[in-house]
């Protein structure tokens, strides 16, 4: 006779068997193989897969590693280490590009290689577009579900599975029915359905698949608490690091003075703003619409260069008559040679009473909320970057000491309109920077105290020291 607990046995291995492909058999896909790429090798290569960079253009990569997909890999994870085995293809691409050392990814699963790998292909090839494909576990890729089509597949199975769990739990109660029969012996009443339901190894089942789903549920939701890469939220204000970063090079720590001497960067105050804006008071861009934010924002009056007195104690419709008037008369200024204006001043002067309007609505949706009723007063900037409050980062140590680039972790920010997040900005990400980037001794006062490595140096006994070797990986540099 088959017993209950062999009963709850088979619903445990049936569930943990599940649970198993679900949560390490999951499948890739290409969008995932971008965030990767964008993540780790945007920096060094270019994102056309057809021009080089820093390193190499990486479309056809798996054609010139062909039959050798494992030392591709291994590359990947530490190009150092191939290239100490004297791999011939792999010393020359170390010094076709002038020794420069790759960063090393050893925390890249095959996966996540082989979906990154999959998305350089369909870039180069032209074939990855915004919807979803799969990568079959073999490496081809197909046209697929979107990734949120995998969700649905694991409740399905989970559903077929807890189907199968109450069928088969009806069938062991028909066997063990049947076998009382059989054997003559007093013949308990045959379960229904609702019995089978409520058994305890059903219901051990259902515990036990709640218990596991909840816990990996937990778990993901915890890791990525707070780790928004590619997140770029509209701002009050239109500012482009693409123009000042990038058109008129302004150097990024000119704003975010606070980067080389304190743990943060600083948002800039807008009077460093109107340091550049009280002589240039019309954008490229947005004309007025952006600029007149500024000024509201501090109080400054560009119909006659003079700040407000007593700002504060104005309320908005008194500054919407100031700022009105500023913007008709740039808009007439800058509009009436156009053709449309030219000898219309009716034309002219109903744009320009329609353009002070709409800017005006701007100007009040972009500086007041709920909390905030006056336009005159900080503009409310919304964080991108983020991290959990139990981790340290220090801006000055990095950029004054470390003389770390902006862009190593924050991107290309002066070609971008809009900012993003970037970088993971993960503890893996942050582990792997440290134990790769090499520490700048020369010429730095901040490590003459480290005599031996000085010493090893000179000696020969050593051409590097990371981040790493003083003490970077250490828990309490960064979870003080």
């Amino acid at each position: 006779m088959i017993s209950r607990s062999l009963v709850t046995k088979l619903l445990f291995f049936l569930t943990l068997s599940f649970f198993s492909s679900a949560l390490f058999a999951q499948e890739a896909n290409l969008d995932e193989g971008k965030a990767i790429f964008k993540g780790n090798c945007a920096t060094c290569h270019n994102k056309n897969m057809k021009d080089k960079m820093t390193g190499p253009a990486l479309g056809g990569v798996e054609e010139r590693w062909e039959g050798r997909e494992e030392l591709l890999y291994a590359w990947i994870r530490n190009s150092q280490a191939v290239i100490a085995t004297g791999d011939a293809y792999a010393v020359s691409l170390y010094k076709e590009y002038n020794n420069s050392v790759m960063t090393a990814f050893p925390n890249l699963t095959d996966d996540q290689i082989r979906n990154m790998l999959a998305y350089i292909d369909g870039v180069y090839k032209g074939t990855y577009g915004p919807t979803l494909a799969v990568v079959n576990p073999v490496g081809d890729t197909g046209a697929g579900a979107p990734k949120e089509g995998s969700n649905f597949l694991y409740f399905t199975l989970f559903l077929i599975l807890a189907i199968l769990a109450i069928v088969l739990a009806r069938i062991v109660s028909n066997l063990r029915h049947m076998a009382q029969v059989r054997e003559g012996g007093e013949v308990a009443p045959r379960a229904t359905l609702m019995d089978v339901i409520t058994s305890k190894g059903v219901v051990g089942f259902a515990v036990f698949s709640l218990v596991v789903l909840g816990g990996y549920t937990s778990v993901n939701n915890a890791i990525d608490l707070g780790r928004q890469q590619g997140y770029a939220p509209d701002q009050p204000i239109k500012f482009s690091h693409a123009t000042h970063a990038g058109l008129q090079k302004i150097d990024c720590q000119y704003c975010h003075d606070g980067a080389r001497r304190s743990k943060h960067s600083v948002i800039p105050a807008a009077n460093t703003c109107m340091n550049c804006h009280k002589a240039i008071k019309y954008g490229s861009e947005y004309g007025t619409a952006e600029l007149t934010k500024i000024y509201a924002s501090v109080g400054y009056n560009p119909n006659n260069d003079t700040y407000i007195e007593d700002a504060d104690g104005m309320d908005n419709a008194d500054f919407e008559n100031i700022y009105k008037k500023w913007i008709k008369e740039q808009f007439v200024e800058k509009k009436e040679t156009e053709p449309r204006y030219e000898g219309n001043a009716k034309r002219l002067l109903a744009a320009a009473e329609e353009a002070a309007e709409t800017q005006w609505d701007g100007i009040v949706t972009s500086l007041t909320n709920d909390q905030k009723e006056k336009i005159y007063g900080p503009i409310e900037w919304i964080r991108i970057h983020n991290l959990p409050d139990h981790a340290y980062f220090n801006h000055a140590q990095h950029v004054s000491v470390g003389k770390v680039e902006c862009q190593t972790c924050h991107g290309p920010i002066e070609k971008m309109e809009v900012v993003a997040q970037h970088s993971p900005l993960s503890m893996g990400w942050c582990i792997n920077c440290h134990r790769q980037t090499e520490v700048q001794f020369a010429d730095n006062e901040y490590y003459q105290s480290y005599e031996l490595y000085h010493e090893q140096i000179k000696n020969g006994e050593r051409d590097k020291v990371t981040v790493e070797d003083i003490g970077g990986l250490e828990c309490q540099k960064c979870h003080y």
